[in-house]
């Protein structure tokens, strides 16, 4: 599908989209390294016009966002839709992602940026031809013109996780990819009981695997909510919080989980958080299934969301029409 671009950087009134500022840290890396929080390094400066993506995936078939070729990773077939949809070197997109989901976890509001040299006029035609290029088990949901300023990473202010739980002897095969199966009667009670030790600024050290990155995140989090859900036999684990560290979020479920079964006590959750030991948390659990976990949505900075001007509108996706039907029948 022919994409058409219009203006170059230098075009007068285009210097809204202009984008100063890139982080290209993301661009390489192993694909199942998982950690979700960002480190704040050097950024270069780079000429170009910034582009946001929302992105949603199944994560059953890829080892995790952060780029690799083999096994691929969601990052690694993004660039490549993009290169040819740009018809640009993987190098010179910078594309940057939110959140380096870990291999197996599946996304339904993953952000991303990417800088092209050049400006479009719609991105109606950008937009239908990466989705016509990636596989259907990853769709570009939305994509916007971002400021300078914004970074898909360094702007986030919130996210949200989702791990569903099927909780009856036996398993909905429609919900396999997407929840753990547990055979045993969880109490929800319990597990909401506990799940309020979480909610606050902490230390989260005990609940983070340790990461492949040499650079040291910082452990302090602040959790706005964590609520448990019942919807049938599947229970829904929502998690907000300002950031989360390698496999946080797995490691509070597993836990939640067997105090759920009610084989420990709610109030082990502040005791863990307090040694600021994972091996203390380790005597009791282990990680979560990556299956059941998504990652829903990501906040940012609402002054770094404002709309360059200069630059198309959001593309949300187009409706195909015909004029004439050529198979009454079908």
């Amino acid at each position: 599908m022919n994409c058409t671009v219009v203006g170059l950087p230098s075009a007068p009134g285009l210097s809204g989209c202009l984008s100063t500022t890139i982080n290209s840290s993301n661009s390489g890396g192993n694909g199942g390294s998982g950690a979700e929080d960002s480190y704040h390094t050097a950024m270069p400066t780079v000429a170009g016009y910034k582009w946001r993506l929302v992105l949603a995936y199944d994560g059953t078939r890829y080892a995790g966002w952060q780029y690799q070729q083999s096994p691929p990773t969601i990052q690694c077939i993004l660039e490549n839709a993009l290169t040819r949809a740009t018809k640009l070197e993987r190098k010179d997109l910078h594309l940057v992602g939110a959140s380096r989901t870990d291999a197996g976890v599946h996304a339904w509001g993953q952000v991303a940026h990417f800088v092209t040299p050049f400006n479009y006029g719609s991105l109606e035609n950008i937009h239908a031809a990466l989705n016509g290029i990636l596989p259907s088990d990853i769709r570009v949901r939305e994509i916007s013109p971002a400021m300078p300023e914004f970074h898909a990473r360094f702007s986030v202010k919130r996210k949200i996780y989702h791990y569903k739980i099927y909780n009856d002897t036996i398993m909905d095969p429609f919900q396999h990819h997407f929840a753990y199966h547990s055979v045993y009667k969880l109490n929800t009670d319990v597990m909401r009981e506990a799940a309020t030790y979480f909610i606050g600024k902490h230390d989260f050290s005990a609940f983070a695997n340790a990461s492949r990155n040499d650079r040291v995140p910082n452990p302090v989090k602040h959790i706005f909510r964590f609520d448990v859900y019942e919807m049938g036999a599947l229970l829904q684990l929502e998690v907000e919080g300002s950031g989360f560290l390698y496999r946080q979020v797995r490691n509070m479920v597993a836990l939640l989980f067997q105090i759920g079964k009610e084989a420990i006590p709610p109030h082990i959750v502040p005791e863990i958080l307090a040694t600021r030991d994972r091996k203390e948390l380790a005597k009791y659990v282990l990680s979560a299934p990556p299956h059941g976990l998504c990652l829903v949505s990501i906040n940012y900075n609402e002054d770094h969301l404002r709309l360059p001007s200069g630059c198309p509108t959001n593309s949300f996706g187009r409706h195909r029409s015909i004029t004439k039907c050529k198979l009454p029948f079908y």
